[in-house]
């Protein structure tokens, strides 16, 4: 499930409750147990077409992934290079090692959720900057551009790179930011739309 549409998880849970530092400090039994059950969400779950057809645009390009998602799909997709904005799902993180990021208990230590939680910096924005800056053509796919510092990345791509931009409710193109071509498709569809235009330039 996604976290901010009208189905999603944020009108299931009390968001500061289950996704802050806060939270956990609060409640660290409940952060577990919210978080674990998205894992088991997670295994039953399988790459879709946008993740295997980004897959497919390695044949032809140097495809860099900045996602949102904490979920590990497009490594399952067998996507290259993906850098994780907030997290991934599948790990945990030491509390008394911060460095310590791992898939199961190697150390004994406290754990928490390998997830940037709200009130929390986003350790892989300055990363994102530079693959953005690096980019010929830049694609935002699935997102509302509200979530921030996410959607500040489209200031960072070159003013010459075009600009994709999928969404089946795509939101208004922050002023300042041009070149954009919008595929108002869900990421599915619109990916494979994207794959065409891209290989008939």
């Amino acid at each position: 499930s996604t976290f901010r549409d009208a189905d999603g998880l944020w009108n299931n849970y009390p968001v500061m409750d289950v996704a802050s530092h806060d939270g956990f400090v609060r409640n660290p039994a409940l952060i577990h147990s919210f978080y674990n059950g998205l894992r088991r969400q997670l295994l039953d779950k399988k790459p879709n077409a946008a993740h295997l057809g980004l897959k497919e645009l390695e044949k032809d390009f140097d495809v860099r992934i900045i996602t949102q998602n904490v979920d590990d799909l497009h490594e399952r997709a067998g996507s290259s290079h993906v850098l994780h904005l907030h997290g991934e799902l599948m790990k945990v993180r030491s509390m008394t090692h911060e460095e310590r990021v791992y898939t199961r208990d190697e150390y004994g230590d406290p754990v928490r959720p390998h997830i940037v939680f709200f009130q929390e910096a986003v350790p892989n924005f300055d990363p994102a900057v530079k693959i953005a800056q690096e980019a010929d053509i830049f694609v935002v796919i699935g997102t509302s551009l509200n979530v921030y510092p996410a959607a500040g990345l489209l200031f960072y791509a070159p003013k010459n790179a075009p600009i994709y931009y999928i969404d089946p409710r795509p939101a208004a193109i922050p002023e300042g930011v041009g070149n954009v071509t919008v595929i108002a498709e869900p990421a599915t569809a619109g990916v494979r739309e994207l794959i065409k235009k891209l290989k008939n330039q």
